[in-house]
């Protein structure tokens, strides 16, 4: 290898890249702007769900039944029925998400210590609304249950007794469930997969067809000085569009970053240049531009779904958790969240760095097979 060769295609790389300014300024700005939509639109503690309400008891037990609902910020009243077609008609058209009914003898029961059944109707079209406003109805119950029980209590003059099973929950590293948190890690790897496999495929397929990609592979350099020399540029933005991410995260977001900066970045480095050798392969099979496109969301849409992103790991089925672990990253999302909200070390990062070092042998080694079979003359 002659480091002067090497030097002169990296250069020429770099040229290459700079020159498509409008490019260059979409990778370096969509963190920015995709951090932006997604840190603030997504959000799985669902609140404000608009509500219908059909009161039959009209009574001061009832309101303040109400008012509990509405405190909690859960549910926004958008109507009072008169009947229950009214909620029926409301909710079907999409007008409420839930609906609340009070039996007629709700006081009477509550005051003569039975019980009584508050029916909470929910839309469950949407599961995720449906399963927020179930929780919060039956937490919400649950507790007016033992107020009314204390205070009837306290009027007989007799000391509400303990819990005899008192569950104390102590949430680490996100106390409050703050979701932004948890997301922006992951947008930091949906965001270099989506940009870099792409952007490094059709580069490679763009120079095919233009013909520079020919007359470089009859000069005497090496097949995988060629792909370094492509690879080294996309590394540079890769971490621009990090360092954007992490600081968006923390500013923004007021995410904390509890472990080491130094560590994850010389730790992204592995993820980045999976992606980039990820590209190299697609770029093999695709005979233009859009070709090499449409298989990039061929692969980045799996890839993102079944990584953790979107589901939980332990809410997959074991098979397409399988197929998850085909990706980077899956690994890379594990480790930003280890290192970013925990705090973690190497000693606990290591095996999801080594995934990805085998994951760059082995499709870096094959992509030079492939580009040699596809490329050279």
């Amino acid at each position: 290898m002659e480091i002067g060769r090497l030097k002169a295609l990296i250069v020429k790389e770099f040229i290459q890249v700079l020159r498509d300014k409008i490019t260059l300024a979409i990778l370096i700005f969509m963190p920015v702007a995709q951090l932006l939509i997604f840190g603030f639109a997504i959000n799985t503690d669902v609140k404000h769900l608009n509500t219908a309400i059909f009161d039959q008891s009209r009574t001061q037990e009832s309101r303040e039944m109400i008012n509990s609902f509405t405190s909690s910020n859960y549910f926004d009243i958008k109507l009072y029925a008169n009947n229950m077609e009214e909620v029926n008609r409301a909710v079907e058209s999409g007008q409420v998400k839930a609906g609340i009914i009070f039996p007629p003898d709700y006081a009477q029961r509550i005051n003569g210590g039975r019980q009584t059944q508050l029916q909470v109707i929910v839309d469950a079209t949407d599961n995720m609304s449906a399963s927020s406003a179930l929780a919060a109805a039956q937490t919400l119950g649950m507790l007016k249950s033992q107020e009314i029980s204390a205070q009837k209590f306290a009027r007989l003059g007799i000391a509400v007794p303990p819990p005899v099973i008192d569950v104390r929950i102590r949430p680490w590293y996100n106390p409050d469930f703050i979701t932004s948190w948890y997301i922006v890690p992951g947008i930091m790897g949906l965001l270099l997969t989506l940009t870099l496999i792409s952007m490094m495929a059709m580069a490679i397929v763009r120079e095919s067809e233009q013909g520079t990609l020919e007359q470089l592979l009859v000069t005497p350099m090496q097949t995988w000085e060629l792909l370094l020399s492509k690879i080294l540029p996309y590394v540079v933005i890769g971490y621009i569009q990090v360092i954007v991410s992490i600081f968006i995260g923390i500013t923004v977001f007021k995410m904390p970053f509890l472990g080491s900066i130094l560590l994850f970045l010389s730790l992204t480095i592995f993820y980045v240049v999976a992606n980039l050798s990820l590209g190299i392969m697609i770029s093999t099979f695709a005979q233009n531009q859009m070709q090499a496109l449409q298989l990039s969301v061929f692969i980045i849409l799996p890839a993102v779904l079944l990584s953790g992103f979107v589901f939980p790991i332990e809410a997959i089925p074991a098979g397409f958790r399988l197929i998850g672990e085909c990706f980077p990253i899956t690994y890379y999302i594990r480790l930003s969240r280890q290192i970013i909200l925990k705090g973690s070390g190497f000693e606990y990062v290591w095996r999801d760095t080594l995934s990805l070092c085998i994951y760059i042998a082995v499709m870096f080694t094959s992509s030079i097979v492939m580009f040699k079979k596809r490329f050279e003359p």
